[in-house]
């Protein structure tokens, strides 16, 4: 069997499980509430950022919050199979694709980080303090005479549409650079994948959150080599499965979190989570961001990466939805 087909088969175990487990939902919630199946990238799920907003949001809604913690490409198809009522992701291109077809509405981007590129300490391709592109430019040549081992996601999620977009920025295709054998691709989560790349001493594209996590806990001892910047911005969204696409789709309590995640209490949760254990937050809220332009640089940033056609949700997206977008 080879790595396609592996990774095919997978897939279909993966769903075989989540289905099942949505049907046990489905039959045994709580009288007097109703569930919410939300499918989300595992960068959220895994840093634990979602177990606080859940705790938060069950307090004072009688809903109870299911997540499907799968890559962003994924998540999405989920939603469209109509396994999930919406969608927390971080992967623009893929989030219009999902309006366009009349699957997503109401999108809003609740926040951000950054991506970043991280390698072993000793730093063996000398990459550390370049742009991505240089640094990308640097992996090709220095893999390529067996100074260096890249891991990709590999897995059509979030941050693997981000980095295939930094390799064909960088001037490659990421179709030739699989087939050398420097370049390895894990099919599996960010938290694996580091893993992975702490064993080989390689080099990996990751999102900040799920990094700092790993990091803290000792459980990877990989550095930041190239950091944050215009070019590495990583920016995640909530999504609604509109009710012409589904009209299952519990869209009512959709829109509850959606606004939950957006309001004062959503977003100070995104604004303190990470602090007391990681010195640091892990995600930073953008609700504010975007209205007050407070920090014009990274505004722009976002906007520049995630808005279509200068808006976070263009209006021909948007269900009953006037209070988000006020």
């Amino acid at each position: 069997m080879n790595r396609n087909q592996t990774f095919a088969a997978t897939a279909v175990i993966v769903a075989i499980v989540v289905l099942g487990g949505i049907y046990i939902l489905r039959s045994q919630t709580a009288r007097g509430t109703s569930s919410l199946v939300v499918s989300t990238t595992t960068s959220l799920y895994d840093t634990g950022v979602l177990d606080e907003i859940e705790e938060a949001f069950e307090a004072k809604n009688p809903i109870d919050l299911y997540f499907i913690s799968v890559g962003t490409g994924l998540a999405i198809t989920h939603a469209e199979r109509g396994d999930a009522d919406m969608i927390l992701v971080h992967a623009p291109s893929q989030e219009l694709v999902f309006l366009e077809e009349g699957y997503g509405v109401n999108r809003k981007i609740i926040a951000y980080n950054f991506f970043s590129i991280v390698g072993p300490t000793d730093d063996p391709a000398g990459i550390e303090e370049m742009t991505p592109v240089e640094a990308l430019r640097t992996l090709v040549e220095r893999g390529r005479s067996g100074e260096a081992t890249w891991v990709s996601r590999g897995d059509d999620s979030g941050t693997h549409t981000k980095e295939k977009g930094l390799w064909t920025a960088a001037g490659f295709d990421v179709s030739v650079l699989r087939e050398e054998g420097w370049y390895r691709e894990a099919g599996t989560g960010m938290g694996k994948t580091l893993q992975i790349a702490e064993e080989l001493e390689a080099y990996t594209l990751t999102d900040m959150g799920t990094y700092l996590k790993y990091r803290e806990e000792e459980l990877v001892g990989l550095e930041v080599l190239v950091g944050a910047g215009e070019e590495l911005i990583n920016v995640y969204s909530a999504i609604a499965v509109g009710t012409e696409a589904n009209d299952d789709a519990n869209f009512d309590d959709a829109m509850a979190f959606i606004e939950f995640l957006v309001s004062e209490e959503g977003q100070s949760i995104f604004e303190e989570y990470g602090v007391e254990d990681y010195g640091t937050n892990l995600f930073k809220p953008a609700v504010e961001l975007l209205k007050s332009r407070a920090d014009p640089t990274t505004a722009d940033w976002i906007e520049a990466a995630a808005f279509f056609d200068g808006s976070e949700c263009p209006e021909q997206y948007r269900e009953g939805s006037s209070k988000l977008y006020g």
